[in-house]
């Protein structure tokens, strides 16, 4: 399955590993061992054998100019460079630089012209090629964008990655919530942020695939975890719900089971 313009990767920047690494065990079931990388702690989320996310501390220099735990997320391109240049052409920012990862790949972290944060990646020639997050229970299933303004936001992520207009859904007096698909497969959403609902915009959100959503509430809350929003039906079936883990780092669980 061709990866190019798909999020491949989540990645956890937190004040706590140790504490996170605990919560999201229990919370959505993954296995967590350290990399091995070569002068830095980071820790591999694995569901059975695939890695799934990774973990890694907020620097406290990131800490101190307002940074705040988060998840970020990795859209695989052919071009790391090129692509980071046409975000910047197109309005929005380059926050890291084009940098190699040894090993692993090229990556840089940008910003759409909204201020949402998201990555780029690509994988180095000797490192299995990167898959896309969406892959059953245990893997990132939703990558959903909160925008200021959701359409003007659509225009920037479809001439950066290609993605298309799949199904609009009218959700009443929240407005619109547009799917967009990569390839024909639906692989995520967009709105624009009601300003009811508790989260920041613009960001986004990412879903985590749970084996039912009531017991993944239950972990969730004995871990800690404030809940946003839900549990909530989606069209199509299955449920969500919106969550701040302990550390202040939004995400969110979906599952085909109540």
């Amino acid at each position: 399955m061709n990866a190019q313009g798909r999020f491949v990767w989540y990645e956890l920047m937190t004040t706590d590993t140790k504490a996170a690494e605990t919560f999201y065990r229990n919370a959505v079931g993954w296995s967590a061992a350290d990399s091995g990388m070569p002068g830095m702690s980071y820790t591999l989320f694995s569901f059975g054998e695939t890695p799934v996310a990774g973990l890694m501390a907020l620097p406290k220099e990131a800490c101190d100019s307002g940074a705040r735990p988060g998840w970020l997320g990795y859209v695989a391109v052919d071009d790391v460079d090129a692509n980071a240049a046409k975000v910047k052409d197109r309005g929005g920012s380059i926050q890291r630089p084009p940098s190699d990862i040894p090993g692993v790949g090229r990556f840089a972290i940008v910003a759409d012209p909204q201020g949402a944060v998201f990555a780029l990646f690509n994988a180095a020639e000797d490192c299995e090629e990167a898959r896309p997050a969406q892959e059953g229970i245990g893997h990132g299933g939703w990558s959903e964008l909160m925008a200021a303004e959701w359409e003007s936001a659509f225009g920037f992520y479809a001439d950066l990655f290609g993605w298309e207009k799949g199904e609009a859904v009218d959700i009443g007096p929240m407005g619109v919530y547009q799917v967009f698909t990569q390839n024909g497969q639906q692989i995520g959403g967009m709105m624009t942020k009601p300003e009811a609902l508790p989260l920041p915009a613009p960001c986004w959100l990412y879903y985590f695939i749970v084996d039912g959503i009531d017991a993944a509430i239950a972990r969730v809350k004995a871990g800690g975890s404030r809940i946003l929003n839900g549990p909530m039906e989606v069209p199509g079936g299955g449920w969500i719900v919106q969550c701040v883990d302990p550390q202040g780092a939004m995400f969110a669980l979906y599952s085909q089971q109540r």
